[in-house]
Protein backbone atom coordinates (compact mmCIF):
# COMPACT_ATOMS: atom_id res chain seq x y z
CA UNK A 1 0.00 0.00 0.00
CA UNK A 2 1.18 3.50 -0.87
CA UNK A 3 0.48 5.91 2.02
CA UNK A 4 0.78 9.67 2.33
CA UNK A 5 0.62 11.24 5.79
CA UNK A 6 -0.37 14.90 5.95
CA UNK A 7 0.25 15.39 9.65
CA UNK A 8 3.15 14.58 11.98
CA UNK A 9 1.08 12.56 14.47
CA UNK A 10 -0.10 10.23 11.72
CA UNK A 11 3.47 9.76 10.46
CA UNK A 12 4.54 8.79 13.97
CA UNK A 13 1.62 6.39 14.33
CA UNK A 14 2.36 4.68 11.01
CA UNK A 15 6.04 4.31 11.95
CA UNK A 16 5.24 3.01 15.46
CA UNK A 17 3.05 0.32 13.88
CA UNK A 18 5.93 -0.82 11.69
CA UNK A 19 4.39 0.65 8.56
CA UNK A 20 7.05 3.24 7.68
CA UNK A 21 7.92 1.26 4.56
CA UNK A 22 4.45 1.97 3.20
CA UNK A 23 4.88 5.73 3.41
CA UNK A 24 5.62 7.43 0.08
CA UNK A 25 5.05 11.05 1.15
CA UNK A 26 4.77 13.19 4.25
CA UNK A 27 3.95 16.78 5.26
CA UNK A 28 6.47 19.60 5.49
CA UNK A 29 6.05 19.50 9.29
CA UNK A 30 6.88 15.82 9.77
CA UNK A 31 10.19 15.58 11.64
CA UNK A 32 10.07 12.20 13.40
CA UNK A 33 11.19 9.43 13.25
CA UNK A 34 14.46 9.82 11.36
CA UNK A 35 13.97 6.97 8.85
CA UNK A 36 11.07 8.81 7.14
CA UNK A 37 12.69 12.23 6.84
CA UNK A 38 13.97 11.69 3.31
CA UNK A 39 10.49 11.11 1.88
CA UNK A 40 8.91 13.62 -0.53
CA UNK A 41 7.09 16.53 1.13
CA UNK A 42 3.60 17.14 -0.24
CA UNK A 43 2.57 20.20 1.79
CA UNK A 44 3.96 23.70 2.31
CA UNK A 45 3.04 26.98 3.98
CA UNK A 46 3.67 30.60 3.10
CA UNK A 47 3.81 31.50 6.81
CA UNK A 48 7.30 32.40 8.00
CA UNK A 49 7.65 30.04 10.96
CA UNK A 50 10.91 31.76 11.97
CA UNK A 51 9.01 34.98 12.70
CA UNK A 52 7.93 35.96 16.21
CA UNK A 53 4.87 34.24 17.60
CA UNK A 54 2.74 37.38 17.36
CA UNK A 55 3.66 37.79 13.68
CA UNK A 56 2.85 34.16 12.94
CA UNK A 57 -0.54 34.53 14.60
CA UNK A 58 -1.28 37.71 12.62
CA UNK A 59 -0.36 36.05 9.31
CA UNK A 60 -2.48 32.97 10.04
CA UNK A 61 -5.43 35.22 10.85
CA UNK A 62 -4.89 37.20 7.63
CA UNK A 63 -4.81 34.06 5.51
CA UNK A 64 -7.89 32.64 7.21
CA UNK A 65 -9.84 35.89 6.78
CA UNK A 66 -8.97 36.04 3.09
CA UNK A 67 -9.95 32.43 2.49
CA UNK A 68 -6.40 31.41 1.58
CA UNK A 69 -5.03 28.14 2.98
CA UNK A 70 -2.54 28.27 5.84
CA UNK A 71 -1.10 24.99 4.58
CA UNK A 72 -1.38 23.91 0.96
CA UNK A 73 -0.97 20.59 -0.87
CA UNK A 74 1.30 20.11 -3.87
CA UNK A 75 -1.30 18.62 -6.23
CA UNK A 76 1.30 17.69 -8.85
CA UNK A 77 3.35 15.76 -6.28
CA UNK A 78 0.21 14.10 -4.99
CA UNK A 79 -0.60 12.86 -8.50
CA UNK A 80 2.98 11.69 -9.05
CA UNK A 81 3.03 9.68 -5.83
CA UNK A 82 -0.36 8.08 -6.63
CA UNK A 83 -1.28 7.06 -3.06
CA UNK A 84 -3.75 4.36 -2.08
CA UNK A 85 -4.33 6.00 1.30
CA UNK A 86 -4.02 9.62 2.46
CA UNK A 87 -4.15 10.30 6.20
CA UNK A 88 -5.36 13.78 7.17
CA UNK A 89 -7.19 15.41 10.08
CA UNK A 90 -10.38 17.25 11.02
CA UNK A 91 -9.26 18.93 14.25
CA UNK A 92 -7.38 22.10 13.27
CA UNK A 93 -7.23 24.16 10.06
CA UNK A 94 -3.96 25.78 11.18
CA UNK A 95 -1.83 22.76 12.11
CA UNK A 96 -2.43 20.59 9.03
CA UNK A 97 -4.39 20.36 5.80
CA UNK A 98 -8.13 19.94 6.39
CA UNK A 99 -10.00 16.89 5.16
CA UNK A 100 -12.19 18.94 2.79
CA UNK A 101 -9.22 20.03 0.68
CA UNK A 102 -7.79 16.51 0.71
CA UNK A 103 -11.08 15.03 -0.47
CA UNK A 104 -11.30 17.61 -3.27
CA UNK A 105 -7.82 16.87 -4.57
CA UNK A 106 -8.10 13.13 -4.01
CA UNK A 107 -11.27 12.89 -6.08
CA UNK A 108 -9.46 14.51 -9.01
CA UNK A 109 -6.80 11.78 -9.17
CA UNK A 110 -7.02 9.06 -11.78
CA UNK A 111 -7.51 6.50 -9.02
CA UNK A 112 -9.00 8.25 -6.00
CA UNK A 113 -7.25 7.20 -2.78
CA UNK A 114 -8.97 6.34 0.44
CA UNK A 115 -9.02 9.34 2.79
CA UNK A 116 -8.62 8.58 6.49
CA UNK A 117 -9.32 11.63 8.68
CA UNK A 118 -8.13 11.59 12.29
CA UNK A 119 -9.81 13.82 14.85
CA UNK A 120 -8.86 12.82 18.39
CA UNK A 121 -9.76 15.40 21.04
CA UNK A 122 -8.82 13.35 24.10
CA UNK A 123 -6.62 10.40 25.05
CA UNK A 124 -9.25 7.71 24.30
CA UNK A 125 -9.65 9.36 20.90
CA UNK A 126 -5.90 8.98 20.30
CA UNK A 127 -6.15 5.26 21.06
CA UNK A 128 -9.08 5.05 18.64
CA UNK A 129 -7.12 6.84 15.90
CA UNK A 130 -4.16 4.47 16.33
CA UNK A 131 -6.52 1.53 15.91
CA UNK A 132 -8.11 3.13 12.82
CA UNK A 133 -4.70 3.64 11.22
CA UNK A 134 -3.80 0.05 12.07
CA UNK A 135 -6.97 -1.23 10.44
CA UNK A 136 -6.34 0.85 7.29
CA UNK A 137 -2.79 -0.54 7.00
CA UNK A 138 -3.85 -4.13 7.80
CA UNK A 139 -1.86 -3.82 11.03
CA UNK A 140 -4.70 -4.14 13.54
CA UNK A 141 -2.83 -6.57 15.81
CA UNK A 142 0.16 -4.23 15.93
CA UNK A 143 -2.14 -1.29 16.70
CA UNK A 144 -3.77 -3.14 19.59
CA UNK A 145 -0.37 -4.08 20.98
CA UNK A 146 0.81 -0.47 20.72
CA UNK A 147 -2.31 0.89 22.44
CA UNK A 148 -2.14 -1.63 25.27
CA UNK A 149 1.54 -0.83 25.82
CA UNK A 150 0.87 2.91 25.95
CA UNK A 151 -2.07 2.42 28.30
CA UNK A 152 0.09 0.27 30.58
CA UNK A 153 2.83 2.92 30.71
CA UNK A 154 0.24 5.59 31.46
CA UNK A 155 -1.24 3.53 34.29
CA UNK A 156 2.20 3.07 35.85
CA UNK A 157 2.85 6.80 35.69
CA UNK A 158 -0.49 7.56 37.35
CA UNK A 159 0.25 5.14 40.19
CA UNK A 160 3.43 6.99 41.21
CA UNK A 161 1.78 10.17 42.44
CA UNK A 162 0.80 11.20 45.94
CA UNK A 163 -2.39 13.00 46.96
CA UNK A 164 -0.95 16.51 46.51
CA UNK A 165 -1.85 17.78 43.05
CA UNK A 166 -0.29 21.12 41.97
CA UNK A 167 -2.52 23.59 40.16
CA UNK A 168 -1.29 23.99 36.59
CA UNK A 169 -1.92 26.06 33.47
CA UNK A 170 -0.59 24.85 30.11
CA UNK A 171 0.45 27.60 27.72
CA UNK A 172 0.24 26.64 24.04
CA UNK A 173 0.99 30.11 22.59
CA UNK A 174 2.36 33.26 24.20
CA UNK A 175 1.38 36.18 21.93
CA UNK A 176 -1.56 36.11 21.98
CA UNK A 177 -1.99 33.86 24.98
CA UNK A 178 -3.63 30.48 24.37
CA UNK A 179 -4.11 27.72 26.92
CA UNK A 180 -3.88 24.16 25.63
CA UNK A 181 -7.00 22.00 25.61
CA UNK A 182 -7.90 18.67 23.98
CA UNK A 183 -5.92 15.81 25.60
CA UNK A 184 -3.49 18.03 27.56
CA UNK A 185 -5.56 18.16 30.80
CA UNK A 186 -5.48 14.34 30.83
CA UNK A 187 -1.69 14.37 30.45
CA UNK A 188 -1.42 16.78 33.39
CA UNK A 189 -3.72 14.60 35.51
CA UNK A 190 -1.70 11.47 34.69
CA UNK A 191 1.48 13.35 35.66
CA UNK A 192 0.04 14.23 39.06
CA UNK A 193 -1.28 17.76 38.51
CA UNK A 194 -4.60 19.55 38.07
CA UNK A 195 -5.09 21.61 34.91
CA UNK A 196 -7.09 24.63 36.11
CA UNK A 197 -7.08 26.36 32.73
CA UNK A 198 -8.85 23.86 30.49
CA UNK A 199 -11.15 20.86 30.39
CA UNK A 200 -10.46 17.59 28.59
CA UNK A 201 -11.72 17.71 25.02
CA UNK A 202 -12.05 21.50 24.90
CA UNK A 203 -10.44 23.54 22.15
CA UNK A 204 -7.36 25.58 22.97
CA UNK A 205 -8.64 28.86 24.37
CA UNK A 206 -7.58 32.48 23.98
CA UNK A 207 -7.13 34.06 27.43
CA UNK A 208 -5.80 37.23 29.02
CA UNK A 209 -2.92 37.14 31.48
CA UNK A 210 -4.98 38.59 34.34
CA UNK A 211 -7.61 35.88 33.77
CA UNK A 212 -4.95 33.19 34.07
CA UNK A 213 -3.51 34.80 37.19
CA UNK A 214 -7.00 34.73 38.75
CA UNK A 215 -6.99 30.92 38.41
CA UNK A 216 -4.22 30.88 41.06
CA UNK A 217 -1.98 28.24 39.48
CA UNK A 218 1.27 27.16 41.06
CA UNK A 219 2.91 25.99 37.84
CA UNK A 220 2.88 27.28 34.28
CA UNK A 221 3.92 24.71 31.71
CA UNK A 222 5.05 26.39 28.49
CA UNK A 223 4.46 23.82 25.73
CA UNK A 224 4.24 25.87 22.56
CA UNK A 225 2.48 24.26 19.61
CA UNK A 226 5.00 23.50 16.88
CA UNK A 227 8.02 24.72 18.88
CA UNK A 228 10.73 22.95 20.87
CA UNK A 229 12.31 24.13 24.11
CA UNK A 230 14.90 26.46 22.56
CA UNK A 231 12.31 28.33 20.52
CA UNK A 232 9.95 28.49 23.51
CA UNK A 233 12.71 30.07 25.59
CA UNK A 234 13.29 32.67 22.87
CA UNK A 235 9.59 33.51 22.81
CA UNK A 236 9.53 33.87 26.60
CA UNK A 237 12.59 36.12 26.63
CA UNK A 238 10.99 38.37 24.00
CA UNK A 239 7.91 39.05 26.16
CA UNK A 240 7.45 42.68 27.19
CA UNK A 241 3.82 42.62 28.33
CA UNK A 242 3.81 43.68 31.98
CA UNK A 243 0.87 41.49 32.95
CA UNK A 244 2.57 38.47 31.37
CA UNK A 245 5.85 39.09 33.18
CA UNK A 246 4.12 39.72 36.50
CA UNK A 247 2.24 36.43 36.18
CA UNK A 248 5.32 34.44 35.18
CA UNK A 249 7.20 35.90 38.17
CA UNK A 250 4.47 34.52 40.45
CA UNK A 251 4.60 30.85 39.41
CA UNK A 252 7.08 28.10 38.68
CA UNK A 253 7.63 28.10 34.92
CA UNK A 254 8.79 24.98 33.09
CA UNK A 255 9.40 24.61 29.36
CA UNK A 256 8.45 21.37 27.63
CA UNK A 257 8.93 20.45 23.98
CA UNK A 258 5.32 20.93 22.88
CA UNK A 259 6.12 20.13 19.27
CA UNK A 260 7.24 16.61 20.12
CA UNK A 261 5.37 15.61 23.26
CA UNK A 262 2.10 17.45 23.88
CA UNK A 263 0.70 18.98 20.67
CA UNK A 264 0.71 15.80 18.60
CA UNK A 265 -2.01 13.19 19.26
CA UNK A 266 0.26 10.21 18.80
CA UNK A 267 2.39 7.65 20.67
CA UNK A 268 4.75 10.20 22.27
CA UNK A 269 2.06 11.73 24.48
CA UNK A 270 3.09 9.23 27.17
CA UNK A 271 6.63 10.61 26.95
CA UNK A 272 4.94 13.99 27.41
CA UNK A 273 3.40 12.79 30.67
CA UNK A 274 6.86 11.83 31.90
CA UNK A 275 8.16 15.31 31.15
CA UNK A 276 5.20 17.02 32.80
CA UNK A 277 5.77 14.87 35.88
CA UNK A 278 9.43 15.92 35.87
CA UNK A 279 8.36 19.57 35.78
CA UNK A 280 6.61 19.09 39.13
CA UNK A 281 9.77 17.66 40.66
CA UNK A 282 12.47 19.65 42.41
CA UNK A 283 14.95 18.00 40.06
CA UNK A 284 13.71 18.28 36.49
CA UNK A 285 15.02 16.04 33.72
CA UNK A 286 17.33 17.41 31.03
CA UNK A 287 14.31 17.52 28.68
CA UNK A 288 12.48 20.04 30.89
CA UNK A 289 13.81 23.54 31.49
CA UNK A 290 13.02 25.97 34.27
CA UNK A 291 12.61 29.62 33.33
CA UNK A 292 12.30 32.88 35.25
CA UNK A 293 11.77 36.38 33.83
CA UNK A 294 14.63 38.82 34.26
CA UNK A 295 14.06 41.20 37.15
Amino acid sequence: MRVISLLPAATEIVAALGGAGQLVGISHECDYPKPVLGLPRVTATTVNVQAAGAAIDAEVRRLSASGDPVIGIDAKELRRLSPDLVITQSLCHVCAVGEGEVNRLGSALHAAPRILSLGARDVPGIWSDIRRVGEALDLSDEAEELVLGLQSRLARLRSRHQSFRPRVVCIEWLEPLYLAGHWVPELVEAAGGEDVGARTGSHSTRREWDEVAALAPEHALVMLCGFGTDRARQELQALTDRAALDFLHSVTVSIIDGNAYTSRPGPRIVDGVMRISSAFSAHTSQDVRRWKPAS
